[in-house]
């Protein structure tokens, strides 16, 4: 069967490994560890200390958006803040990534495209084992936008599987000169909670399949960038094939995310509001309040999931 026409339709998830935020045998051998690109380390930072209770990690791209998100929660969880102070960047030591602390709600911006968000979990992941959380309690969440397929626009998908620009549901790596294949694939169960509480706060949401690709314009089939050596034919016979395959929504990260999430067995969501539709155009020209209010429809679904997992009432 040609790479191509891989039947994604009705593929079941392989079972997940037994959850473990490391699975490197290395790192108990080193007397300190430095998380580089988040400006802490276990020789100047009592990580126990600062990050035991986390039990939900938020991802999304801009920094200012997850900074937003940050004191959104602040808000809906009602976290008292000590009077006179704010949040702060635990991260600003680095000009790679924002990280804050909401309680037990992390929010961290990892960038653009996955070789980006490959080196924040990688950090992220070791972060918590340092902390000593409980690797089957902590649940990753990626909140961002993308361009959807067949969708009205401001539709979010929580995604069941991610594929690559192939429409194959794994992400390859090439490790000391060898393509190591993973499987993409994310939580049956998580998702259906997440969708129960989509619809207790009328957010149009649906489940699919996401394409993530390398690539922003031609990866993606866009006919606006720099380079173009496709038709529109080309195009459109491209997305209505993905389309037909469960393909939901187009972004750049979830390949990545849902596969090392699921190799180190964390629990794990994608939830991308889509700003256009793809089968209609490749330009976003929504105004910009509308587009504002969209992006936060993702937060609003993770607000009122976490709240609910923590017993917290309006």
């Amino acid at each position: 069967m040609d790479q191509n026409d891989m039947d994604i339709t009705n593929m079941e998830p392989p079972p997940s490994p037994k959850p473990s935020f490391v699975r490197n045998a290395n790192l108990a051998t080193m007397k300190e560890d430095y998380l580089y690109h988040l400006a802490l380390d276990t020789e100047h930072h009592d990580l126990k200390d600062m990050f035991k209770d986390v039990r939900f990690v938020c991802f999304g791209g801009s920094p200012s958006r997850m900074k937003a998100f940050a004191f959104y929660m602040v808000d809906e969880l009602k976290y008292k803040m000590v009077a006179g102070q704010t949040l702060e960047n635990i991260s600003r030591g680095s000009d790679r990534y924002v990280l804050y602390k909401v309680g037990p709600v992390l929010s961290v911006s990892h960038g653009m495209g996955i070789p980006s968000l490959s080196i924040l979990i990688h950090e992220i992941l070791k972060l918590l084992n340092h902390a000593g959380c409980d690797p089957g309690e902590v649940i990753f969440f990626r909140l961002g936008t993308s361009g959807g397929l067949g969708l009205e626009p401001g539709t979010v998908v929580i995604s069941e599987a991610a594929v690559d620009g192939l429409l194959r549901p794994y992400m390859e790596v090439a490790i000391l000169g060898l393509i190591n294949q993973f499987p993409a694939f994310l939580c049956p169960m998580l998702n259906n909670e997440l969708l129960d509480v989509a619809k207790s706060i009328g957010c149009e949401t649906v489940l699919g399949k996401t394409m993530c690709t390398y690539d922003f314009y031609e990866g993606q089939g866009r006919l606006d960038g720099a380079f173009c050596d496709f038709t529109e034919e080309d195009k459109m016979n491209f997305l209505k094939r993905a389309h037909g395959k469960g393909i939901a929504n187009i972004e750049m990260e979830s390949l990545c995310f849902a596969a090392m999430c699921h190799r180190a067995g964390v629990k794990s969501a994608v939830l991308c509001v889509t700003l256009l539709d793809r089968l209609k155009g490749d330009q976003i020209s929504t105004p910009h309040d509308v587009m504002e209010e969209w992006q936060q429809r993702p937060q609003r679904i993770m607000s009122a999931f976490i709240k609910k997992k923590l017993g917290i009432s309006d």
